[in-house]
């Protein structure tokens, strides 16, 4: 079994913003020679998420909406009492999710037609990482 690792590394400009890394992810797809297998996508901070979705036109507004709406920025999380001001960014977390595993089929990633990977940063304006780890044959 092959397997290749590769970091993408992330200093949004807002505190809030989806990035689709699917480029990225083809890359190290092919970077690694690998035909049959799976590519894991994590991001490496618990204010961060990943997702697979479809890129089509206003879904990451109504994503953005929608995350805002359950897990809103608001002043009174307990979680502040630590100092950090990021509460909403772990609970948008939880609704995301912080990895996908994508399946690799003749040496290309195996989406459904308009499908996507996007990286969701919910507590940006700072250094951050996702690792891409491909593995198989």
């Amino acid at each position: 079994m092959k397997s290749h690792t590769e970091y993408l590394t992330f200093n949004t400009d807002n505190r809030r913003e989806y990035i689709n890394i699917t480029p990225d992810v083809e890359k190290a797809l092919r970077k690694s020679g690998v035909k049959e297998g799976m590519i894991l996508v994590s991001a490496m901070h618990i204010t961060a998420g990943v997702w697979v979705n479809d890129a089509e036109s206003g879904l990451l507004q109504d994503i953005d909406e929608w995350l805002e709406q359950l897990a809103p920025y608001k002043e009174n999380y307990r979680h502040h009492r630590t100092g950090e001001q990021n509460g909403d960014a772990h609970l948008k977390n939880l609704l995301v999710h912080h990895q996908v595993i994508i399946p690799v089929t003749d040496g290309a990633c195996d989406f459904g037609p308009w499908q996507q990977v996007y990286y969701a940063e919910f507590d940006g304006k700072r250094r951050k990482r996702l690792i891409i780890k491909v593995m198989g044959e």
